[in-house]
């Protein structure tokens, strides 16, 4: 009975582990503009987050509006209770009209979001290792 709840947290955790991959990219080739958010200012992007600590009350930010996202979709979650539906919230239009192509994305989705775990965890490990921008050499 618990074997839908842990799909769909499966499913959830890859696809933040995919966009936390790419945060963690990203910033070493592309900054928001200001003075603040420099190269010079933060020069690697795994000190970001103790460098933007203060007042600026951006974990806390960050904090409200995940937990909007949580308290809206946790009643769907539970709603479901079946491996077929889990992580289905309607944005189904990006894949392919036929059951087996659905089938080989659904899969492609949960593989990938494996892989993006282990991936995020070896890279957050080497980016505060190294203390170098991506690719994280010494």
């Amino acid at each position: 009975e618990l074997v839908p709840y842990f799909r769909e947290a499966e499913l959830k955790h890859g696809r933040l582990a995919m966009l936390a991959w790419v945060g963690l990219v990203a910033p070493d080739f592309v900054r928001l503009p200001g003075e603040k958010f420099s190269f010079e200012a933060v020069p690697v992007s795994i000190d970001a987050h103790d460098a933007f600590l203060g007042a600026t009350g951006v974990n806390a930010q960050v904090l409200f509006w995940v937990s909007i996202v949580e308290l809206c979709c946790a009643k769907k979650v539970f709603e479901w209770n079946s491996l077929e539906v889990a992580g289905d919230y309607g944005l189904t239009s990006l894949f392919p009209s036929d059951e087996e192509g659905q089938k080989k994305m659904r899969t492609a989705e949960l593989k990938n979001g494996r892989l993006a775990m282990m991936a995020f965890a070896g890279a957050v490990t080497q980016a505060a290792l190294t203390r170098h921008p991506f690719p994280w050499l010494f």
